[in-house]
């Protein structure tokens, strides 16, 4: 059967009326900020106390954006006696931003969760280098990240947690003074019951004897 003429002009029409009709549902952006997913993958924080520069999620990157400078620096022992340890301190930490793809396998394979995602969009630049940023602008993004879901409140403690809350209570103890000890009396010395004088001595009689 041959379509009628006019007939394609006629049902579009009717989508545009019906859409007349409806409220509209753009959001007024910049002025109104979307409401994002806990888990929205905007940027990459850096909790910069916790990278230990093993180099890991430079290695696991599979676009190379991850750039990572560090040199060594000797530590003095601990305890006399004790001998010096050398340990990596971190120089450099950026992440080009125009490479990354949003996999998350930095943050995934990270041992010490010094990576985290940020729900940050807005970091727009007119020229492509500058989407190169550094572990200060990262690390500004680190306090932007929502905090972890609350626990399911029949889920057991973690670890973690549960070796913190015990390493506290023992520190709390030991930080109590002891109680000091009551004076006792001497061995063999009648108890006194009052602040009057001590135990009185046997009368005597006039002859010099006891009586």
């Amino acid at each position: 059967m041959a379509p009628i003429p006019g007939s394609g002009l006629a049902k579009g029409l009717a989508v545009t009326l019906r859409t007349m009709t409806k409220k509209t549902v753009t959001a007024q952006y910049p002025d109104a900020q979307p409401e994002l997913p806990p888990r929205t993958r905007g940027v990459i924080g850096l909790f910069e106390e916790n990278c230990t520069v093993c180099m890991l999620c430079a290695r696991e990157c599979p676009d190379w954006c991850i750039y990572i400078d560090s040199h060594k620096e000797t530590v003095p022992p601990a305890a006399p006696g004790g001998r010096e340890r050398s340990r990596n301190v971190l120089d450099r930490f950026a992440i080009d931003f125009a490479l990354c793809m949003y996999c998350g396998i930095c943050i995934e394979v990270c041992p010490f969760d010094a990576l985290f995602w940020s729900p940050e969009f807005e970091y727009a630049e007119t020229d492509i280098h500058e989407l190169t940023h550094e572990r200060d602008k990262l690390r500004d993004w680190m306090w932007t990240v929502p905090a972890p879901p609350a626990l399911d409140p029949g889920a057991e403690e973690p670890k973690e947690i549960a070796a913190a809350r015990k390493s506290a209570e023992k520190l709390a103890a030991a930080a109590q003074p002891e109680p000091t000890p009551e004076p006792t009396s001497e061995p063999g010395a009648a108890p006194r019951t009052g602040p009057g004088p001590g135990p009185q001595a046997k009368p005597t009689d006039p002859q010099g004897g006891e009586s």
